[in-house]
């Protein structure tokens, strides 16, 4: 690998994490009650998105549907087989018990993942699935179509659960 692609993927990586870290600062800067200074992190979120997809574009990291769906189910299938319980375990030796229940709880949604990536390209042909998605704002557990009860994952009653447009 040419050292103008790790350091690709490395920004890639990094611009990543700076538009999810601005999003939150975002959101508690709402709480506290600083609108202008959530959106300038909006604003920022949005900037440093614009980048990570132009490095990621450059890397030939985007493809037609059909490959990027298999990609995404075999990065999910990485999280749930090999990377979260790596995780988890370490976590239950250090017993860091808010490290342990956010990544017990990924691994249970990174699976839901992968079988919605899979359902879609089982359906591509017939153009997806025809539903609405709907996600826990605790866990992150996604659903097809409107929740009822509480998350199977996490417990969050379902009218909490977020439409995605």
């Amino acid at each position: 690998m040419s050292k103008t692609e790790e350091h690709l993927k490395e920004a890639f990586a990094g611009e990543s994490q700076a538009n999810r870290k601005y999003l939150a600062f975002a959101k508690k800067a709402d709480e506290e009650g600083f609108p202008q200074i959530a959106k300038l992190f909006r604003a920022a979120a949005h900037a440093e998105t614009v980048h990570a997809l132009s490095h990621l574009k450059t890397l030939g990291g985007i493809k037609s549907t059909r490959e990027n769906l298999q990609a995404a189910i075999e990065g999910e299938t990485y999280e749930f087989t090999s990377m979260y319980p790596e995780f988890i375990a370490d976590a239950e030796k250090e017993e860091s018990k808010k490290a342990l229940t956010g990544f017990k709880w990924a691994n249970e949604v990174e699976q839901v993942h992968a079988g919605l990536y899979k359902k879609a390209l089982d359906n591509i042909d017939k153009g997806g699935v025809a539903t609405d998605y709907y996600v826990c704002p605790v866990c992150g557990y996604t659903h097809e179509g409107p929740m009822e009860g509480k998350c199977p994952v996490c417990g969050t009653p379902a009218e909490r659960f977020e439409k995605v447009a």
